[in-house]
C-alpha cells in the first residue's frame, strides 16, 4: 500500500474527526485535529489513521450544544454578545461555515483575528491553536480544501465560544522594541520566533506541578506565528503583544517563577524528541515537539528540544 501523503493524512483525519464534540471529560479540549495535522506535518502520515483510532478509543467526546439562533456578523452588539457563550459554539461553527463559504478563507481570517484576539487566553489558548493548525492545512490544500475550510469554521469557532480575556492586559503597555536581523525575517516574525525561544527555555527549566499547563506559554505564541504570515501587516503586530501577554499571565496563572540561571537539561536532537513525542502518542508532546522542530528549522535554539524532552519525560510518565 502506498504511503500516505500530508493532504491524504489530514484529509482522512478531519473527515473521522468532524462530527466529534470540541471537548471531552471535565472541559478537557478536544486535541485530535491539532495533533493529527502535526504528525501529518511532520511526516508521519502513515502514523495518522492509528492515532486517530486510538483516540477515538481513549476519549469520551461530549456532544456538542446545538444551534440556538442566528449569529448576525454584521451586527456588533449580536456577535460580541455571543463572544465567550459555549452554548453558542453551533451558532459560531456555522456563521464561520457561511462566512469561508461567501469570501476568500484569507478574508475571513483578517476580519475575525482582531475581533477573536483580546480573546486568545481563553481555554488555555487552544482557539488560536487549532485555528493555526486549521489554517495550516487550508494553505496546503489547494482547491481540495473543503474538510480543511470546515475545520478552520470548527477552530475559529470554538476560540470564539471559548472567548476569555483571563485578566490580560495590552493597553497601556510601552510598544516592544523589535529585534533586528538580515536573515529575512521581518521584525514581528523574529519577535514571535524569540518569544517562543524563551518561554520554550522558561518550560524547560521552571519547576512545575504538572507539565502539561504551561506548554500552553509555548504552543500559544507558536500558533499565532504560524498564522502571521497570513494576516495583513497592520494585524502583525497586535497579535505578538497579545502573545507575549498572555505567555507572560500563565507564569502568574500556574505560580511558576523563570530561573534565567538555571542550566538547560541535555536533549537529543529535535527530530529523535519528535520521535519519542509521537512513540508516547499524547496530544501535548505531539504538538510541542512539533513546534519545536519546526523552530529549530526556523532559528535553531537548544531551548526548543528541552522543553520537548521535558515534556516527554513529564508527559511520558503517566503512559507507562
Amino acid at each position: 500500500m502506498a504511503a500516505l501523503t500530508y493532504s491524504d493524512a489530514v484529509r482522512e483525519a478531519l473527515q473521522r474527526l468532524r462530527g466529534v464534540g470540541f471537548e471531552h471529560g471535565g472541559s478537557f479540549v478536544n486535541h485530535a485535529p491539532m495533533a493529527a495535522e502535526a504528525l501529518a506535518h511532520m511526516g508521519y502520515a502513515d502514523e495518522v489513521p492509528g492515532w486517530v483510532d486510538h483516540n477515538l478509543r481513549g476519549r469520551e467526546y461530549h456532544d456538542a450544544p446545538g444551534r440556538r439562533w442566528h449569529i448576525d456578523p454584521g451586527d456588533a452588539g449580536d456577535w460580541r454578545g455571543a463572544l465567550g457563550n459555549f452554548s453558542r459554539v453551533a451558532d459560531w461553527t456555522a456563521l464561520f461555515e457561511r462566512e469561508l463559504a461567501g469570501a476568500p478563507w484569507t478574508e475571513v481570517l483578517a476580519r475575525w483575528w482582531p475581533r477573536l484576539l483580546p480573546g486568545m487566553s481563553g481555554m488555555l489558548t487552544h482557539g488560536v491553536i487549532r485555528t493555526a493548525h486549521a489554517v495550516r492545512a487550508v494553505a496546503a490544500a489547494g482547491t481540495e480544501n473543503r474538510l480543511q475550510l470546515a475545520e478552520l469554521a470548527q477552530g475559529l469557532g470554538y476560540w470564539a465560544a471559548r472567548h476569555s480575556t483571563g485578566g490580560v492586559t495590552v493597553a497601556g503597555e510601552p510598544s516592544p522594541v523589535l529585534p533586528d536581523g538580515d536573515d529575512g525575517r521581518e521584525p514581528v516574525v523574529r519577535a514571535l520566533d524569540d518569544l517562543v525561544a524563551e518561554y520554550s527555555g522558561i518550560y524547560a527549566t521552571v519547576a512545575q506541578r504538572h507539565p502539561i499547563p504551561l506548554i500552553h506559554a509555548v504552543t500559544g505564541p507558536a500558533a499565532v506565528r504560524l498564522v502571521v504570515p497570513h494576516l495583513p501587516e497592520a494585524q502583525r503586530l497586535p497579535s505578538y503583544r497579545v502573545a507575549r501577554a498572555v505567555s507572560r499571565t500563565m507564569l502568574d496563572w500556574f505560580h511558576a517563577t523563570p530561573r534565567p540561571s538555571a542550566p538547560l537539561p541535555q536533549a537529543p536532537d529535535v527530530a529523535e524528541v519528535f520521535a519519542r513525542a509521537a512513540e508516547i502518542g499524547d496530544e501535548h508532546t505531539i504538538k510541542l515537539a512539533e513546534v519545536a522542530a519546526r523552530h529549530e528549522a526556523i532559528a535553531p535554539d537548544p531551548r526548543h528540544a528541552a522543553a520537548a524532552q521535558v515534556a516527554n519525560e513529564g508527559i511520558g510518565r503517566f503512559y507507562r
